[in-house]
């Protein structure tokens, strides 16, 4: 069982946002911010326009998914039977990696680097918005505790949010007792935003194994983020998101488990690039 940290006053308001001068952002899409690398199709979207898309879709009552692509998922999605169709289903994929804005840029691509897109860069606009607007947000996942502690920590900080978390330690099989239990603690919620943590690639097989039993909200897979938000794991300061070494961090902190990830299935993609570079070129020779 997960037991909290200590040390940490979860209490402790954090600044009101809405005082700090706002980047002007774009409200309509454009066309050339959704391209393909890799093979994949992604939204060149900055923090500031996805919290505008989830808080138009809460208004409406719609569901939408946002799904999110890093040179992990790239090296899953043709090996995963399943998980193609979390993408299909997606309203709006984050590019999540420093590395691939690079790559789209040497493309010719319309990327720049506000365009990564993560939980961990927009979660402190996110929770500010949930906190004013009284939005009601779910996370499932994590160990036994960890989503629990989380929403409390979280509760403590945002009162005027309703939050709350259940743990992603049970059988996902569609059908099973505990898939069943979820689902229904789920629509007993009713949540505005529900946050999935389950890892690549169960979080993504899960979301489009039940999407029909699930409630119209905006659904994220996350990841690790209520592990962040409850003390179990370190986030890499923002400034290693930026300059593309998070990573580093993270192998550092779990080597075991991240090795194959970070070292061994990006060469996996080199292919892929390739024909993408060989594109890039083909086009500029027959632009005017």
């Amino acid at each position: 069982m997960y037991q909290e940290p200590h040390g940490a006053d979860a209490a402790i308001a954090p600044p009101d946002r809405r005082a700090r001068d706002r980047r002007p952002f774009r409200q309509q899409r454009r066309p050339e911010e959704r391209v393909r690398i890799l093979g994949e199709t992604v939204d060149l979207m900055r923090p500031e326009e996805i919290l505008l898309h989830v808080e138009r879709c809460i208004e409406a009552g719609q569901r939408s998914i946002i799904a999110n692509h890093n040179l992990h998922s790239l090296y899953l999605l043709p090996r995963t039977p399943g998980m193609r169709r979390l993408y299909e289903l997606a309203d709006v994929v984050e590019l999540d990696s420093t590395p691939l804005i690079h790559f789209t840029r040497l493309l010719g691509l319309h990327s720049r680097p506000f365009h990564r897109c993560t939980y961990l860069d927009w979660r402190d606009q996110f929770w500010s918005m949930a906190n004013r607007k009284g939005w009601r947000v779910l996370y499932v996942g994590g160990a036994d505790g960890v989503a629990t502690t989380a929403a409390e920590r979280l509760s403590a900080r945002y009162p005027g949010a309703a939050i709350e978390g259940l743990s992603g330690y049970f059988d996902a099989t569609p059908g099973s007792l505990g898939n069943t239990a979820i689902l229904a603690a789920v629509r007993d919620f009713q949540p505005n935003v529900l946050f999935v943590g389950m890892g690549m690639p169960r979080q993504e097989l899960w979301i489009a194994d039940n999407i029909e039993a699930l409630p119209n909200a905006v659904i994220l897979p996350v990841g690790a983020a209520f592990d962040y938000e409850a003390g179990v794991q370190k986030a890499a300061p923002r400034w290693m998101g930026r300059l593309g070494v998070e990573w580093l961090f993270r192998l550092f902190a779990d080597p075991r488990r991240l090795f194959a990830r970070y070292c061994v299935e990006p060469w996996f993609l080199i292919g892929p690039a390739l024909g993408d570079v060989r594109a890039a070129v083909r086009r500029r020779k027959v632009e005017p």
